[in-house]
């Protein structure tokens, strides 16, 4: 028997994983009253049980009864019951992006600011993310990107990589992402942009990889880069920090940053501590400022 209790900030993705779980064959329930917690684990590990994998889904919308939880925790482990913590997260600025979109209202909001209700969440689940056997900040994942963790940790087994690096490349023309950890600039090196041949292309074509990593200066840069994230990433993760962006720019977004950025993920890629993900954000920008 597999038994996860899915939790986390509103809007961080928890219905999203449920149902994600729940396409994955796990027995799903969302927003069991804390008092039926033990009643539903005698059941689900009872011998009668056809079930092998359920998840249970648990929010701020337990209300005062979230104070009994810790308590009712304690008794499953005492009763033999075995099961893990999910605590699903984003930041701030995600969450009320996420809510304005979707012009719900935040639980503990009420009348109040959308802010007001996420900074009272998070202080009255902080319990429940110390716990947790698993965090996965959703602020920059995609539903896909989520569903494909969710399997590789709740039915493939695999390790659970507690850092998600995203290498991001952009162009400084169109500002700095606002969700960078570090920024690197790669405008020192030679322009594509200004050759007939390249300029149309961008940094996944082949010519152009090629024309860039041409250089010394390329290649010793990008050792350089490595070399500093090998120092920087393991005491990020002793922090707790779960979530990384390295943005890498060039003017427009599209030949030198996304050269840097491919060989950059492919070069983090070969560690198996912790997830990359890659995104071009301004590769197609030039094109439709053009067509307009």
């Amino acid at each position: 028997m597999r038994f996860v209790i899915v939790t986390g900030m509103s809007g961080a993705g928890r219905g999203t994983s449920l149902r994600i779980l729940e396409d994955a064959g796990y027995f799903c329930v969302d927003n069991l009253p804390i008092s039926l917690i033990g009643k539903f684990a005698e059941l689900i590990y009872s011998g009668a049980s056809e079930f092998s994998k359920a998840a249970l889904g648990l929010d701020i919308r337990s209300g005062r009864s979230l104070g009994e939880l810790t308590s009712t925790l304690e008794k499953l482990a005492m009763a033999g019951y075995q099961y893990e913590i999910l605590f699903l997260d984003a930041s701030d600025e995600v969450l009320i992006k996420r809510y304005k979109e979707t012009r719900r209202s935040h639980p503990l909001a009420q009348d109040g600011r959308v802010i007001e209700g996420i900074a009272q969440e998070r202080k009255k689940l902080s319990f429940l993310k110390k716990q947790a056997d698993y965090i996965i900040d959703t602020s920059s994942l995609l539903t896909r990107e989520l569903k494909q963790e969710l399997d590789r940790i709740f039915i493939q087994n695999k390790d659970f990589k507690s850092l998600v690096i995203t290498v991001l490349s952009f162009g400084f023309k169109y500002g700095i992402p606002s969700d960078s950890d570090l920024v690197f600039d790669v405008r020192f090196l030679p322009n594509p942009y200004y050759y007939e041949e390249l300029k149309g292309l961008s940094g996944n074509d082949k010519e152009v990889q090629d024309f860039v990593m041409g250089f010394e200066a390329s290649y010793r840069f990008l050792d350089k880069l490595i070399d500093m994230l090998q120092f920087l990433i393991p005491n990020y993760v002793l922090e707790g920090k779960n979530q990384l962006v390295i943005s890498i720019g060039c003017t427009g977004g599209k030949h030198r940053s996304v050269t840097l950025a491919n060989k950059l993920y492919d070069r983090l890629r070969e560690n198996a501590d912790y997830a990359v993900r890659i995104e071009h954000r301004d590769i197609e920008k030039d094109a439709i400022v053009k067509a307009h």
